[in-house]
């Protein structure tokens, strides 16, 4: 029997509170692995009314003026005028409130990158998970991106509403929104649109026009044709007259940010990766060096299950590691591909297990994860942290490559065929 429903993701544009924290998180962790790239960051950050609160444990040799680049941030991010959003880069109070990294914690993972050899293999089972904890990896064949098509539509739509705000298309925005898409599934098959909800900021009138209502008929008018409906050229499924398509459903959404709502890093983690279509470990990303491995082994868990789904052996695949605290290789691996698998799943074990580094230092070797915000201009890390650290078609992150997909076809028939014989 023909089994329908329907399935929701959410997204948050740039200037929604939470995610100027981990934008403001990220931003630090550019700039001090930028000078250092041995630094030891888990930045998090607090934003409300005028107010923005850094603390967190940091071991670094890199000079950073702290207070300059949350303003520098938070100008680029959109909000500029305090009149217009009650908070601003140039008048926000900036609060700086940082520990040394725990010697405790670090004993596991500094001792052993400072006596390594530089990219020594043999060296990286000395050196340790920065922490414990689950992470999980997906990549289904829903979008070219080998995203779930809730949140890549999602993510698609915050990311057009920031583009025509700085483009000054639709010059009445303001930086802060949320976007929720639900798809109807049928089968486990994406087939329409059921409702789009964009809820954004905006001023108080637009143009000569001055009442509510009119004001709310005009931003859906605009949105519709400027936001919604280029997000989907490259989409086989497509909003059609059944969409139910909800704007502002209080009436408006004038008073945004941090004035309407405080923040804090790490608040939007389903966001960050899969919507709630796969399952999270639970730790967030941003503000965290790339020896915590809640960043770093959920990174390469999306290389391992996208190239998995990219070599055409699952439509549909999640791998999970775990780790334990100053132990290299995982304490477990685990891969589902939810009864879509073309190959037996523990073929597909074999095949992460061998042909995927899942050692911290060899994750980090892998994806050149230190190294990267000086080797892009100090900008990287802040760069995921809006708009989805996954799935980015405008981005180009090392664990998005598909480039082990033809390695993994192969490896899988050889295996099938020895199985066979």
């Amino acid at each position: 029997m023909s089994r329908r429903y329907l399935f929701t993701s959410e997204s948050v544009t740039e200037g929604h509170p939470d995610k100027i924290c981990d934008q403001l998180s990220d931003t630090i962790l550019d700039a001090l692995l930028t000078q250092d790239s041995n630094s030891r960051v888990a930045a998090e950050v607090v934003v409300n009314t005028g107010l923005v609160l850094v603390t967190g444990e940091i071991s670094s040799n890199a000079t950073v003026n702290y207070v300059s680049l949350i303003r520098k941030k938070i100008a680029e991010i959109g909000y500029t005028d305090p009149t217009n959003n009650g908070f601003s880069a140039d008048s926000c109070s900036v609060l700086i409130a940082l520990d040394e990294q725990s010697a405790d914690i670090a004993q596991g993972v500094d001792q052993a990158f400072e006596t390594r050899e530089a990219d020594s293999q043999e060296s990286w089972d000395t050196i340790g998970a920065g922490d414990q904890g689950i992470m999980f990896g997906f990549a289904c064949n829903e979008t070219p991106e080998y995203m779930p098509l809730p949140i890549s539509v999602a993510h698609r739509i915050s990311r057009q509403l920031s583009v025509v705000r700085k483009n000054q298309v639709l010059p009445y925005l303001g930086p802060d929104g949320k976007t929720q898409v639900t798809v109807a599934y049928e089968d486990g098959r994406p087939v329409g649109i059921d409702t789009i909800l964009i809820s954004t900021q905006h001023t108080e009138t637009i143009d000569t026009i001055t009442d509510p209502a009119a004001v709310q008929d005009r931003i859906k008018e605009d949105l519709w044709a400027k936001v919604v409906m280029p997000v989907f050229a490259d989409l086989s499924v497509q909003p059609d007259d059944k969409t139910r398509f909800l704007v502002n459903p209080t009436g408006k959404f004038v008073i945004g940010g941090p004035q309407g709502d405080s923040g804090l890093t790490g608040r939007k983690i389903i966001v960050d990766t899969y919507g709630g279509y796969s399952r999270h470990g639970g730790g967030a990303f941003s503000g965290k060096d790339p020896t915590k491995v809640d960043r770093s082994a959920a990174y390469a868990c999306r290389y391992a299950a996208k190239n998995i789904v990219a070599a055409g052996l699952a439509e549909k695949c999640e791998v999970q590691l775990s780790y334990a605290i100053g132990v290299a290789r995982p304490v477990s691996i685990f891969v589902d591909t939810f009864g879509t698998g073309r190959v037996d799943e523990t073929v597909l074990l074999e095949l992460v297990q061998k042909h995927f580094e899942l050692r911290p230092a060899g994750i980090i070797h892998t994806f050149d994860l230190q190294r990267l915000p000086a080797l892009q201009d100090g900008c990287f890390y802040q760069n995921v942290a809006a708009y989805g650290h996954f799935g980015r078609p405008d981005l180009e992150l090392p664990w998005e490559k598909t480039d082990k997909a033809d390695l993994l076809k192969d490896a899988a028939s050889q295996s099938l065929a020895g199985i066979g014989a």
